[in-house]
């Protein structure tokens, strides 16, 4: 105990006159792995620290009582785009800074810790309804079964369950965004099976996306199931820490929702009843495909997708197969579609400096000739502080056919600086 106590003192000293300066490990990290304390001193000294930092994590804040819990962090991602089109002259090139996003969160724990929850808010979204992102009760029974309430992501996609701000490029690629159903309010059974061999999750939501709340009886459901043979693996992207292990993990998953088609008569344009499912908006497989169905009937959404990802030796790779089927209710008509994406990593340098290639495929209508993107990507990161503070910067050749037997190939070049606190 008076080892605790004298690493618990010189611990507070250093917190003072460094100023809370973050580092990667903290002081009783150190000491506990050269042996300095023992399990118990560590879990002493690391139980009356009433307030932390932890980078990425954030501010915690903990009862003395350790009954309640809470974090405070957030991220800021500041990007430059130039696009160079080839469209013989039509348009001019573009030239693009934004504040891709900032997001803010609070989460932690109440009355136990297995009573858990998240608010999560990103203000550069361009509107009140989809300012508030992940919103959330959840309820560990055991590590095997677990309850979630409330509006979160659906679970369907490895990339697009991969946080934004853990990426290899600047942002996720199109075959990722043109299949995930997005945010969505309901109510998700999961866990943990075997100690992480194995994951489950199956929810049951609105069905209507991000903040919108739909009165019908048609409501959405998403199974997504992956295995892990070698244990968990978390979802983040690039192998920053250089596993000296290799990490496999497999996934499968399922979503299924009723939409309803609108006719608007002053522009004599479809749309849906809602666009806050992704991959019903004007960039989604199903948004593109839209006139394939006539205005004001229920369409029938079934997708489906398969992954694997892999980690070993500063080395990583990826890959995702998606596919769309969404079927008319009135018409009878169908729509298919379907997509992937490639990609691979290698640290030059262990957990700082990283390289990456990826290939992205979206295919909007398999019953229509000259329809589809394809865009060939490469990308160097450098990670100050891994994926907590790092600059990033790709290049993409993007190739678009327009309906007719014509094409064009865009090159676009994008670099981002991103900072977690």
């Amino acid at each position: 105990m008076k080892r605790a106590v004298r690493a618990g003192v010189a611990l507070s000293l250093i917190t003072t006159l460094g100023g809370g300066v973050a580092e990667a490990k903290t002081l009783e990290d150190v000491l506990k792995e050269k042996g300095v304390i023992t399990e118990a001193d560590y879990k002493e000294v690391t139980k009356s620290k009433p307030i932390y930092y932890k980078p990425g994590k954030g501010f915690t804040f903990t009862a003395p009582d350790e009954k309640f819990q809470l974090s405070l962090g957030g991220r800021l991602q500041v990007r430059y785009t130039f696009t160079d089109l080839d469209n013989n002259g039509t348009t001019g090139d573009s030239s693009k800074w934004e504040v891709r996003r900032m997001k803010m969160w609070l989460n932690g724990y109440a009355y136990s810790k297995d009573l858990t929850y998240l608010l999560q808010v990103d203000f550069v979204n361009g509107s009140s309804s989809k300012l508030l992102e992940h919103a959330y009760l959840n309820y560990r029974l055991l590590d095997e079964v677990q309850l979630l309430a409330g509006q979160t992501k659906i679970p369907f996609g490895r990339q697009w369950l991969n946080s934004s701000g853990a990426q290899q490029f600047v942002d996720r690629s199109t075959a990722s965004d043109a299949f995930r159903p997005g945010y969505d309010a309901g109510v998700k059974l999961h866990g943990d099976i075997a100690r992480g061999f194995a994951t489950y999750e199956f929810g049951l939501y609105g069905g209507a996306g991000q903040s919108v709340v739909r009165t019908s009886n048609d409501n959405a459901i998403a199974a997504r199931v992956t295995v892990n043979p070698f244990g968990k693996m978390a979802y983040s992207e690039g192998d920053l820490d250089r596993s000296a292990k290799p990490k496999l993990s497999v996934g499968a998953n399922y979503f299924r929702d009723t939409l309803k088609a609108t006719y608007t008569p002053a522009t004599s344009s479809t749309a849906l009843e809602t666009n806050n499912l992704t991959f019903a908006g004007s960039s989604g497989w199903l948004g593109k495909g839209l006139s394939t169905f006539t205005a004001s009937e229920k369409i029938d959404v079934n997708t489906f997708g398969l992954d694997a990802a892999i980690k070993w030796l500063g080395a990583s790779a990826q890959a995702e197969y998606l596919v769309g089927q969404a079927d008319g209710q009135d018409s009878n008509a169908t729509l298919r579609a379907h997509g992937f994406y490639a990609q691979a990593g290698y640290c030059l340098i262990p957990g700082t400096v990283e390289v990456a290639l990826r290939y992205s495929y979206v295919d909007p209508n398999r019953d229509k000739s000259n329809d589809l993107q394809s865009d060939t990507q490469g990308a160097l990161s450098w990670y100050i502080n891994k994926h907590n503070l790092k600059l990033q910067g790709d290049v993409t050749n993007s190739h678009k056919q327009n309906g007719t037997k014509t094409s064009t190939d865009d090159m676009i070049y994008r670099l981002q600086a991103q900072v977690t606190f």
